[in-house]
């Protein structure tokens, strides 16, 4: 459902927009900044973002996310690089895009597989619980999509993102979603 908002904000933000306007170019090549530091809060992870604007680049910002997972019990370690262009009609709104890798580490957990299978007319439902003790390293690509607005007088950023990334984990491979509010103080 968080995916099918945030995608739908989105969308009618870029709809509303007539275009996208080059910014005179200042500090953060437009973006009215060019470091900040805050926090991100996700529904797959939370931790720290830090986005600095590269010097001589149009708009070109590395951001580094070092999160905390909920479910696998670990933490990651993302590097991105995006893309900003600034939003016509809201000074301060910018709408960005980019990809990257992550590599992480889960600690093992509690699980269990549920086999349902019929017989004839009857039902059999057989548990399986296991532990987990050992730590496993993940890597992975992620992409991301977002909105970002400076406040005008005071130096911070709120954003808005959507980050799917594909992820590697105890041979294993899998497609996830991840959306996220961030506020960082700027510099």
């Amino acid at each position: 459902m968080k995916f099918w908002l945030v995608c739908a904000a989105l969308l009618a933000l870029l709809t509303v927009s007539t275009g996208a306007q080059a910014q005179k170019k200042s500090s953060g090549g437009g973006a009215g900044y060019n470091t900040g530091i805050g926090l991100r809060g996700g529904g797959w992870s939370t931790g720290l973002t830090v986005k600095h604007f590269l010097s001589g680049k149009n708009n070109v910002a590395f951001e580094g996310l070092l999160t905390r997972e909920y479910d696998a019990r670990g933490g990651r370690l993302t590097l991105l690089l995006e893309k900003h262009l600034p939003l016509a009609d809201i000074r301060g709104l910018q709408f960005y895009y980019g990809a990257g890798a992550h590599l992480g580490v889960y600690q093992g957990r509690y699980y269990f597989d549920d086999v349902r299978f019929r017989r004839g007319k009857d039902k059999y439902y057989y548990r399986q619980y296991a532990y987990d003790e050992s730590n496993h390293v993940v890597g992975g690509a992620d992409f991301i999509l977002g909105l970002e607005y400076k406040f005008p007088d005071l130096p911070f950023v709120a954003a808005v993102d959507y980050k799917p990334f594909f992820e590697v984990f105890r041979g294993y491979t899998g497609f996830y979603n991840d959306a996220a509010l961030s506020l960082r103080f700027v510099f």
